[in-house]
């Protein structure tokens, strides 16, 4: 599939040994994969193109996925013993979580019942209807607590998109970026995708992972073709991001 002489690449070519930071895979705990069959399904996609390692990252959202440790554990253990039972032992996951900031996220953080990434980093997002008044708060609490705060997929908040700068504010206090994979092309639509390659360009990005809830959003992944200059932003992304989290 690779020619290395194209104008254009395709992303997939570039993910063999990448680790999946942020993904949906877990069964049965948020609106990703609904049962173990789909969580299989999800992994042995990802597996034919090389991609192996995963942190599993479920929501953590009051009044819709009210996850803790426990629960996400539980789920965890369920599909370890189902990638024995499928011969599928090669692949090593491993859990956090995505945190929404909201009303009762910085009560979970002073319980400690938080699920950071690799110990000290720690997902976060936002609603996709308009921004958490608590944002800046909870990042500072975050901060202040040794973690290192991750924002989820900053290309898909449209309410940002007409004020760049709030990324550059994001940077300087601080905030690590994801970039959501599929945002690199129109899956989301041509205007995240614009922002999306922005980041790239301008250096804001600091992670990038697949986001991916169901089997369709990988048959999307496996359709996306990046120019020259593109592929150049997002290679360093790709490293740093295996790098950080082997």
């Amino acid at each position: 599939m690779f020619n290395f002489f194209s104008k254009k690449h395709f992303l997939i070519d570039h993910l063999e040994g990448f680790i999946d930071i942020h993904n949906h895979i877990l069964p049965g705990i948020d609106d990703g994969a609904k049962t173990v069959e789909d969580s299989i399904e999800l992994i042995k996609g990802f597996n034919e193109f090389g991609v192996k390692d995963f942190i599993c990252t479920p929501h953590i959202m009051e009044n819709y996925y009210p996850n803790t440790p426990t629960t996400i554990q539980s789920s965890l253990s369920l599909l370890k013993n189902a990638l024995k039972m499928n011969n599928l032992e090669h692949i090593n996951i491993d859990a956090a979580a995505e945190h929404m900031i909201d009303s009762g996220f910085e009560s979970i953080l002073s319980e400690n019942n938080v699920m950071p990434l690799s110990k000290n980093y720690l997902l976060i997002e936002m609603s996709y209807l308009q921004a958490s008044i608590n944002f800046d708060s909870a990042v500072q609490k975050i901060k202040s607590s040794g973690l290192f705060p991750i924002f989820a997929h900053p290309e898909r908040y449209l309410y940002f998109h007409h004020n760049k700068n709030n990324y550059h504010l994001f940077k300087s206090n601080g905030l690590l970026m994801q970039l959501n994979l599929l945002s690199l092309s129109d899956y989301y639509g041509s205007e995240v995708q614009k922002v999306a390659k922005w980041l790239l360009k301008n250096n804001l990005i600091d992670f990038a992972a697949s986001d991916v809830h169901k089997l369709s959003q990988i048959e999307y992944l496996k359709k996306i073709r990046l120019d020259v200059q593109s592929f150049e932003y997002l290679k360093p992304i790709l490293f740093k991001t295996s790098y950080n989290f082997i």
